[in-house]
């Protein structure tokens, strides 16, 4: 018997396939309704200090089904609608809209009129605007839209046919037209910005898994028509964080602290201020972390005093990154735990090493190796057509809509990865004595035009920090090409490892620590992420042959003098020298969407000195002496 199940993995429910997105499995195509259609029994996924940032309660997984049970267990996860609704036959090629009471279960549609009963086929169009709807382009209009004689140009009748003509090729020889009154129109021309809004079609202002009876959004929007398969269909927008356990060695009081402030009403308790209901927050608190009331409300007055007195970080990073940071860069001070296992290890290198190896050790100040990590990914929502600026209300970029398309979501859904990873840092005084020279600050300076002039800007600074310094674009060029050189010598393919950039600029006169830092872990939902690979070549002597590798590989690019000498590449010439031959590394790798990247900084050339500079030009001439003495 054929098995038609739909599967989907956990850790696909947030990316690709999460709220918004469209999914095609054996030939029928569904996208992934609201949180609305999750059941309340999902799993709970903790993370208190991600949900103080997102201003959610918590966040919830999708239940996994175990292996051989799908046909007994009952739908507790995630819901997908079947879209898009316009359907049509392969052979008879009659469309059909499609409607909710025609489903059967485990079912695929057919065609109830030809032999054999084939199935229907989903339409490749739709269309969608940048306030982020999405629905079927209106077929009948679409067909009727050229009418010539008046009764054509009253028809109402939903009987159409989508064929292919042998006359032409491309969208011109794909035809819609109506069995009725015989008018049609060809998809030429359907990918044109505002098509649909001169054959007079309008946004619904609403989403595929909408019931009948919600109120459609208000949209002046136009709607764009585009492929149910193209890239800016959908733009989810996620968050993650790392599980840091407190400090090692606290105090009694301190664990107590550290308890209350990682409860998940903690948030709600800060904002409720003197209302009634913070009565009934304080108590709950008290009550579940088995504290007198008394020291949850001087937890409260001692917070209050601190952030009158201190301005709030600018980025909304600050957070997250501060105390990964601190982790990573004094492990021996973290408690090691079930979901957080670190330990300080070193590159091997010795007084008889090459000189390229002492250079690379004078530039790198620290190596940390992670047994054990836990990361939590949240998503809180999506945009279509456009990617989303910061707050997705400006003039630029797709507006955010929310994993709760009705009210405002107290949840997300998240997934929990456990894995491994490297973590490296540089020596601070020499790349802030780099970060000095002209030539390496007037270049950044231009790439930070570019950066104020996108409308990506106020989501790239989150990660940046308020001032783009040029350590946190040689650092992440650096995070790519380690991550492309351990998919060679760890085991990992690439689309399996992560990064964290660790290099963010503060306000003036903020008491962080400056960070210049990368870490590389894996990020899959199975049992990949655990195999010991990347561990291994955290350590001497792996390590270091891993690093000379990159660096010799980022010399050059098979695009080359056209990527080296570039001025402007990618989405709003966020990128200079680093394309997909060398540098850019799959969406699900990069945390800022393969912005920001520069070869040149990395290593260097005739106008700009590379942070590892010294590197190359050593291994150079000890590749250049080894020939010789051959």
């Amino acid at each position: 018997m054929k098995d038609i199940r739909r599967k989907v993995r956990r850790t696909q429910t947030i990316v690709p396939f999460g709220v918004g997105g469209i999914i095609d499995i054996r030939g029928e195509s569904f996208v992934a309704a609201d949180i609305r259609s999750w059941a309340k029994s999902a799993e709970q996924v903790e993370s208190p200090r991600l949900a103080k940032k997102l201003g959610v309660e918590g966040f919830r997984s999708a239940p996994v089904i175990p292996s051989g049970k799908a046909a007994y267990a009952t739908r507790v996860g995630p819901s997908y609608i079947r879209f898009p609704k316009w359907l049509f036959c392969p052979q008879c090629r009659d469309m059909q809209l499609w409607r909710p009471d025609l489903e059967v279960r485990d079912k695929q549609p057919t065609c109830g009129r030809c032999t054999g009963k084939p199935q229907l086929a989903p339409m490749r169009f739709i269309q969608v605007c940048r306030a982020g709807h999405m629905a079927d382009i209106d077929w009948r209009r679409w067909a009727h839209s050229k009418s010539e004689g008046h009764v054509q140009r009253q028809c109402q009748v939903r009987r159409l046919r989508f064929v292919a003509t042998p006359e032409s090729s491309g969208l011109e020889a794909l035809l819609v037209y109506c069995a009725v009154c015989q008018a049609g129109r060809t998809l030429a021309g359907i990918s044109q910005k505002n098509i649909l809004k001169k054959t007079g079609l309008q946004c619904s202002g609403t989403h595929p898994w909408q019931p009948e009876f919600d109120e459609a959004d208000p949209c002046e929007e136009t709607p764009q028509a585009v492929q149910r398969g193209a890239s800016n269909v959908y733009f989810p927008i996620t968050h993650s964080a790392l599980d840091i356990p407190a400090p090692a060695g606290l105090s009694e009081e301190d664990e107590l602290t550290q308890r209350v402030v990682n409860h998940r009403l903690w948030p709600d308790f800060i904002l409720s201020g003197s209302s009634p209901i913070s009565d009934a927050f304080r108590q709950f608190i008290a009550d579940e972390c088995e504290v007198p009331e008394e020291f949850v409300e001087t937890l409260r007055r001692r917070h209050v005093d601190e952030t009158s007195s201190t301005p709030l970080p600018a980025g909304s990073d600050d957070d997250l990154s501060i105390a990964e940071w601190a982790a990573f860069s004094a492990p021996e001070s973290v408690a090691n735990s079930k979901t957080f296992s670190v330990r300080r290890t070193h590159l091997g290198i010795g007084r008889e090493d090459p000189e390229s190896k002492q250079q690379l050790a004078v530039g790198i100040s620290a190596v940390v190796v992670a047994d054990r990590v836990r990361e939590v990914r949240a998503l809180q929502g999506f945009s279509r057509y456009e990617p989303s600026s910061d707050d997705g209300e400006g003039d630029e970029g797709g507006r955010v809509v929310s994993v709760n398309t009705q009210a405002r979501a107290q949840w997300l859904p998240a997934v929990e990865t456990y894995g491994e990873g490297i973590f490296i840092a540089v020596d601070e005084e020499r790349v802030s004595a780099w970060e000095r020279l002209p030539s390496v600050r007037d270049w950044t300076r231009r790439i930070e035009r570019n950066l104020d002039a996108s409308f990506k800007a106020d989501r790239l600074r989150g990660k940046s920090g308020p001032e783009l310094l040029p350590r946190f674009v040689m650092l992440h060029t650096l995070a790519h090409h380690f991550i492309r050189q351990l998919s060679y010598d760890s085991g990992y393919n690439a689309a399996s490892l992560r990064e964290r950039v660790y290099a963010r600029s503060h306000d003036p006169g903020s008491e962080f620590p400056p960070q210049a830092g990368v870490f590389i872990y894996t990020a899959a939902g199975d049992a990949e992420g655990t195999l010991g690979g990347l561990v291994r070549q955290g350590q001497p002597p792996n390590l270091v042959e891993t690093l000379i590798r990159l660096l010799e590989s980022a010399q050059w690019c098979s695009q080359d003098p056209l990527c080296a000498d570039s001025t402007g590449r990618s989405l709003a010439n966020l990128n200079r020298a680093a394309c997909h031959a060398c540098t850019l590394l799959p969406e699900t790798c990069c945390e800022i969407d393969n912005s920001l990247l520069d070869r040149t900084l990395l290593i260097g050339d005739g106008e700009v000195p590379g942070f590892f500079r010294g590197v190359v030009q050593a291994a150079l001439e000890e590749s250049a002496g080894a020939v010789d003495l051959t």
